[in-house]
Order: structure tokens, then sequence, then C-alpha cells
């Protein structure tokens, strides 16, 4: 080689790796902004005062734009096209992260930076308002900065542009090129599946007592049953904390700063619980995550429908198995011992795998859980073709609850004010659910394939369960997108007959059901 290529080399490497300490340096600051961001929508959601929200609105406000134009700018453009153009002599963590800056550059590079602005400030704005209208069950008071909200979303689509379905847009935020078909097909095999399960368990012999869960358990037990539950699954409390809010939810830091919400209710002990189990899948999954993807883009869960695939594998495969119920129903009969005295292992298990129609999706049984989820995706395509006016919501809700599960709410906290994803803008969040639940029997499946998943869980033993999931799934953060973790994982592309095929098995068991 001679000494004028060899110092050309020696140019573009120093080139190179000066371009990379840029991008490296702008991911560490924005990391930074959604780290001061998501302590504010914590603090918000845990205990900050009512009339905090204006000082709040501000500073997400300031914040917001301070990630905008730290990420939209000529500078950080040319960055990424100059290190997309040398894309042969990135490492693939570099590389993924050049990617995933592409996606935010396009993504919002096309919204004007004031509107993108005045949207955090009006969604902290709708949060307060959507607590407030839940506790007076007046969704009157929520409607105008719904109406906010969903505006905003469509322009965004505009501005964004979208393939074949406008809805698509927002869909691909959570996972990556999902489809409104993909979505009609998945659904509609899943009613397919769920609706004559449904009615055959109606007219089923067998009649599932729950009554022992109406009794009183005092909150103060629940707390400390609950906090050793989650530690119990796997959550490092040296790396996390857990307190209460009105809907739960999990925050991630960074993987030594995971936090997990629950709520509790006197009268029903399984709503924290089943909560508690599923935020817990959560925050194991962003505890795992590869050290050298800390502090970056890439370290987090690669799509919603993935994530949810944990806290559903937690709360449901593992959390509602006979072979869980045999560890854990000791422990929580020596919590309440007189409410469970009469109760046997069996009738517990039974109980928390009671399925009947219902009004509340996060207090929903395993099986009717999807039905909660279609009625929303089948409101927000409406909201988004313009087909529906925020104004209808409450009686199309109703609409819908009476048509898919035979009931009708009472009031607007159990009907459409329950949930508070629309309250934070989060469109085209709610087909995770459902898909998670898919992917975690996929990944239950492939799993039994390496271990007895039974035995470990008689014991209490979650060790090789974290480890396999670990290995498989978490330690890869974004790094993968959700079909190469699937394939990689399971040896196929996402087949949703694995989750169909359990509950068919799982629920013709409980009630003894025929072909």
């Amino acid at each position: 080689m001679s000494q004028k290529n060899k110092n050309i080399i020696e140019v573009m490497t120093m080139d190179m790796k000066d371009a990379i300490k840029q991008l490296n340096d702008i991911d560490n600051k924005l990391h930074a902004i959604n780290h001061a961001q998501a302590i504010i929508y914590w603090d918000a959601a845990t205990g900050a005062p009512k009339n905090s929200v204006e000082g709040r609105a501000n500073t997400l406000s300031i914040l917001t734009g301070e990630y905008y134009q730290t990420l939209v700018n000529e500078t950080f453009d040319n960055l990424l096209k100059e290190l997309a153009e040398q894309k042969d002599a990135l490492d693939f963590v570099t590389l993924r992260k050049v990617e995933e800056f592409r996606n935010e550059y396009d993504k919002i590079a096309k919204i004007p930076v004031d509107m993108y602005k005045a949207y955090t400030a009006d969604q902290a704005k709708a949060s307060v308002a959507w607590e407030e209208a839940k506790e007076k069950s007046d969704f009157s008071i929520f409607a105008p900065h719904l109406e906010k909200l969903v505006d905003y979303n469509k322009k965004f689509i505009e501005y964004r542009g979208f393939q074949k379905h406008p809805y698509n847009t927002l869909l691909g935020d959570y996972e990556k090129n999902l489809t409104t078909d993909e979505l009609d097909e998945f659904f509609s095999e899943l009613k397919h599946t769920i609706v004559p399960l449904v009615t055959k368990i109606n007219a089923s012999h067998v009649k599932v007592n729950n009554d022992f869960t109406k009794l009183s358990y005092p909150i103060d037990k629940q707390e400390a049953l609950n906090k050793d539950l989650l530690k119990a699954i796997g959550f490092d409390m040296d790396s996390g904390i857990m307190a209460k809010s009105v809907h739960p939810f999990t925050t991630n830091f960074n993987r030594h700063d995971v936090r997990v919400t629950t709520r509790y209710f006197e009268h029903n002990p399984f709503s924290a619980i089943y909560s508690t189990i599923h935020e817990g899948g959560h925050g194991i999954y962003e505890q795992n995550i590869g050290e050298a993807l800390d502090f970056s883009t890439l370290g987090t869960g690669t799509s919603m429908g993935i994530h949810e695939s944990q806290s559903r594998f937690f709360e449901n495969i593992i959390g509602r198995s006979y072979p869980f119920m045999a560890y854990f129903f000791p422990i929580f009969k020596e919590a309440f011992p007189e409410n469970l005295k009469d109760l046997s292992l069996y009738d517990f298990y039974l109980a928390v795998n009671k399925s009947e129609q219902s009004l509340i999706r996060i207090e929903a049984d395993e099986l009717t859980y999807s039905l909660h989820i279609m009625i929303r995706y089948e409101i927000e395509k409406l909201l988004i073709e313009n087909k529906v006016l925020v104004k209808d919501l409450p009686a199309l809700w109703n609409k819908k609850y009476e048509e898919y599960m035979g009931l009708i709410p009472e009031n607007d906290a159990e009907g459409v004010l329950q949930d508070v994803h629309w309250s934070e803008g989060l469109f085209g969040y709610f087909p995770s659910y459902a898909l998670g639940s898919a992917y975690a029997s996929q990944f239950a499946h492939a799993m039994r394939k390496e271990f007895d998943l039974s035995e470990d869980l008689k014991k209490g033993d979650f060790s090789r369960i974290k480890d396999w999931l670990r290995t498989h799934i978490h330690q890869h953060g974004r790094l993968l997108n959700p079909s190469e973790i699937i394939e990689k994982t399971t040896g196929e592309p996402f087949n949703p007959k694995y989750y169909t095929e359990y509950l068919k098995e799982k629920y013709s068991e409980i009630y003894k059901l025929k072909d």
C-alpha cells in the first residue's frame, strides 16, 4: 500500500471516529431530555398536586422544544447521511443507532416545532382532565382535551404521510410496519376462536365460584404481598421501585432505574396481584437490556408488541398457570388465612381463570381480554377515518360493549373513560396488547422445548425463565426488530395459532368443553 493511500485511510478513520462520537453525544443528550420528561410524567401520575399542571405543562413544552431542536437540524441530518453512506464500516450497534435516529428524524422533522411543543403541553393538561373526568364519571370534562389530541394526531398523519390507511402511520409508532390489513386478519382469527369458546363456557355446567375475592383484604397487607411477589418473579428492587397510580404502568429511565405502579382495591385482591405481575414483566425486560445499550436510544424494548409479550407472559402464561398457583397459593393463604381457610388449590386456580364477559379491560380474564382490544381498535380506526366524532364516543363505546360483551356500562368511568391511553395521545397502542398475548404464547412454546417450565414454577424458581428471556429477547433492546426477535427465538415467523391453540386447550380443560 502506498503511503498516500495509507494517509487517506487514516484520515477517513479519524473522520469516522469523530462522526460516531458526535452521534453518541447527541444520543446522550436526547436520552437525558427523555429522562427528565419521564420523571415529570412519573411524578404527575404518582402524587404531584393537582394545581401543578400548568407549571408541568410549561416545563414539558420547553423540554420538548429542546428535544426537537437537538434532533431536527441540518447538522444532525448531514451527520446521519454521512454515517449511512459509510454503513459498511460501522459496527452493528452504531448502524442501528443511525437507522433508529433516521426513523425518528423523518417522523418528527415533518411536524412544525411549535405544534410539537403545544401537543406535549396539551397532553399534560389532558391527563389531569382525564383523572378528574374519571373520578366524577363525566366524559364532558375530558372531551374538549381529547378532541385536541385527536386533531393533533390527524394533522401529524397529514404531515408524515401514510401507506394505504392513515391509521397505519400511528400503528407503526408502536409496532414497526404493522398495518390495518394485518390487524383485521389477526382479530378476525381471534374472534373466530374466542366467541365460540365464550358461548360454550356460558353453557357449561362448570360454575366457578370466586366469592372469596369479594371479602376484605386490607390494603397494607396487599402492598406487602405484592412487593414480595414482584421480587419473587425476578424484578430487582435495587434497580427499581413500585408505587401506586390510578392506572398501572411502567417507566424506565435506564436499566438501573425502572419504576412500576399498581393499584389496590380492598375487595378485589387479584386486581393488584395481576397488575403487579404484568408491570413486573415490563420492568424485568427493561432491567435486563444489554449494559452496552444503556443510556442510548437502543436501550429499551424494541416494540410495544414485544414489550406486551413479556408482561402478558408473566401475567398469564406464568401467573395464571396451575404450576404457579401451586407455588403462590400457600403464600397468599398465609397472608389472608381467614379468607381462604376453606379454599382448595384447584378452586383457587379456577377463580383466577374464571371467564366471563366484563366491562373493564384491565380486570378482564385472559380469554375475553382481546375482545376489549378489538373494541378500542375499531373505535380508533373510526376516529382517524373521520367516521365518528369525539362527542359521540360514549354512545359508540356502549354500543360496541353490548355487541361484543352483551353488557352496557352504567357510567362513563366504567365505559369510555376507563383507560389512560387517549389522554396521553397513545393512538395505535392498544393492538399491541393482543399481539403481545399472541407473541407470548409463541415464546412459551419455544421455551418449553428447552426445559420443563412447570417444574420450575411449582418451586417458585424463575432463574431459568429469566435467563432464557434475557438471552433471546431482553438483552437485544432495540438492536433487533420484532420480526427478527420472533424468528430467531422461535425458528419461525409470527404465528397466532400458538395463542389460539393455547386458549382452546386451557379453557376447554377448565370448563370441561367438548369439540
